[in-house]
């Protein structure tokens, strides 16, 4: 009977997930560029936390926002859905192939070019030659063992009252399952901490997709 309800629960459990990333379907243009992301293994951002994504840009009016990662172009576009038609995304990627699908992926959508400054080059080496507290937003999803690095420079570039994010948050599971120890696992962990503990950030978790980790720079 207790294995019965255990399985129970976890069904529930499932299917609450799964209704949450249905919540708000994708239409076309997202589809196929999420179909041409996993196809190159660039793995974007789910359904949830795209949305999510333009939730949070709407919110704080982003007008600058900056990608660690471009997705192939499913998070542009969920990020520029939400920001003012004038707003710039800067979008910084290692591999040129992913920001040629962005490319494509935002004409598909509908959005202007001018829109968009994409970089080409290692984010370590690209976000420090970007404006301190010129930008409204921060969203990384690339190297996630680099993601402390990203929290670092994110703190540098965001104005007071701006957002950061990092998708992939809870890593397929294992970041709450302390016999993950592998590097990747570990960097996540350690940036969850880096934003729980710093007192200029107001921190939030929210468990869609694969993880959010969202954090407010106080004023």
């Amino acid at each position: 009977m207790r294995g019965s309800r255990e399985e129970a629960a976890i069904d529930a459990i499932q299917a609450t997930r799964a209704y949450v990333e249905d919540f708000l379907p994708e239409d076309e243009p997202l589809v196929a560029a999420r179909r041409r992301g996993e196809e190159v293994g660039a793995s974007p951002i789910g359904p949830a936390g795209g949305a999510a994504l333009r939730f949070l840009a709407t919110l704080i009016g982003a007008r600058t926002v900056v990608e660690v990662g471009s997705g192939c172009g499913v998070s542009g576009v969920w990020l520029m859905r939400g920001m003012p038609k004038d707003a710039v995304l800067t979008s910084v990627d290692i591999e040129p192939e992913n920001q040629r699908l962005a490319k494509l992926a935002y004409r598909e959508a509908g959005l202007s070019g001018f829109r968009t400054r994409m970089i080409s080059g290692p984010a370590l080496e690209v976000l420090p030659r970007l404006t301190d507290g010129a930008y409204d937003m921060v969203f990384c999803d690339a190297d996630k063992r680099e993601y402390p690095d990203y929290l670092m420079d994110a703190l540098r570039l965001l104005r007071p009252g701006g957002v950061v994010a990092f998708d992939n948050a809870l890593w397929h599971d294992r970041v709450a399952d302390s016999g993950h120890r592998d590097p990747d696992t570990e960097s996540i962990r350690e940036v969850h901490r880096m934003i729980r503990d710093d007192e200029r950030l107001v921190p939030l978790l929210v468990p869609v997709g694969d993880g959010l980790l969202c954090a407010v720079k106080r004023g």
